[in-house]
């Protein structure tokens, strides 16, 4: 039995096949054709954008005319520090604060159930869980808390049928958590916004726990380390670094927040507040820029003692 032969044509050599024969002998290539359109956005559209909004705040603006004066300057970053400036920076960094070590107590209970003692319905439960309020508009859940936290709200009636209506009233009355309501104070916001962020908190948690290994604790155990101390020698430390990576998403999304403040909270005003209230209303573009500079200078100190506990693995 015979081979039968054929002659086969011999491919074109167009510019199509010599590009596919480059891309064959280079594959690094390939890499930097698929990167090269989101780069291009990131870098020209996104980060372009950016910088040339934060360069306004080397500008001033002339108070008679409205108009930007663009001479370098640093009266404007220096406007920073001027009281009623520099309050709307202490008091967004000391929500975003409150609101990230609310989340991480919260959340490290959560975390630890599901890392150690769940099997794999309750943890696939758990996931969807923890998933399923992140799958909802977040201006529903912004004014759906509104409801909520309103003086005529499930929380107050609560409160009032366990007797605990006296309690929240002098929570309420305290010169800088409280408020006329819940929907219009610092606690219904640091409430709301701990409810929006927490998925973003107890997921990092959940696998940093995983990693630490069971014999370390039954070692610590089998030492004579109660429970107590086990955890803070053991656990807490090989957790650190997802509590910082959830804290990196928390603080940060609260950083940059101006809508739960605007729609849940009292008259001061938040750093997006004053960002979106300048650039807008005001018209002051120099000044807007420089208050949003401050996040930016903030998260990225933020970020580098993150990166020094290996938040970033636990990401």
């Amino acid at each position: 039995m015979s081979l039968a032969t054929f002659d086969l044509p011999s491919p074109r050599e167009g510019a199509l096949r010599r590009f596919s024969d480059l891309l064959l002998r280079r594959g690094h290539l390939i890499v930097l054709l698929l990167l090269a359109p989101p780069l291009i956005w990131l870098g020209l559209v996104y980060l372009g954008s950016l910088f040339v909004f934060l360069g306004q705040s080397i500008f001033s603006i002339d108070e008679f005319s409205g108009t930007i004066v663009r001479e370098p300057t640093t009266a404007t970053l220096l406007e920073l520090f001027r009281p009623a400036n520099f309050d709307i920076l202490m008091r967004t960094v000391g929500i975003a604060t409150a609101v990230t070590l609310l989340c991480a107590v919260i959340a490290f209970p959560i975390a630890y159930y599901a890392a150690r003692y769940a099997g794999p319905r309750a943890k696939a439960a758990f996931y969807l869980a923890v998933m399923m309020p992140l799958w909802s508009s977040y201006l529903v859940k912004v004014y759906g808390w509104k409801l909520l936290l309103a003086k005529e709200g499930a929380i107050s009636w609560f409160a009032g049928r366990l007797g605990l209506d006296g309690a929240l009233d002098a929570w309420l009355s305290l010169p800088l958590v409280g408020g006329p309501s819940l929907s219009v104070s610092y606690t219904g916001m640091v409430l709301t916004f701990t409810y929006l962020w927490l998925p973003f908190m107890i997921l990092p948690v959940q696998a940093a726990l995983e990693r630490v290994p069971a014999s370390l604790i039954e070692a610590a155990g089998d030492l004579g380390a109660g429970p107590g101390y086990t955890f803070r020698s053991v656990i807490l430390p090989l957790a650190m670094p997802g509590v910082v990576a959830g804290a990196v998403f928390t603080f940060s999304l609260t950083l940059g927040d101006y809508i739960v403040p605007q729609i849940i909270g009292t008259s001061a005003l938040v750093l997006g507040q004053a960002v979106y209230t300048l650039q807008g209303t005001a018209g002051n573009i120099p000044l807007a820029a420089a208050f949003s500079l401050v996040p930016i200078l903030v998260m990225a100190l933020f970020l580098t003692l993150a990166k020094r506990t290996g938040a970033f693995d636990a990401m």
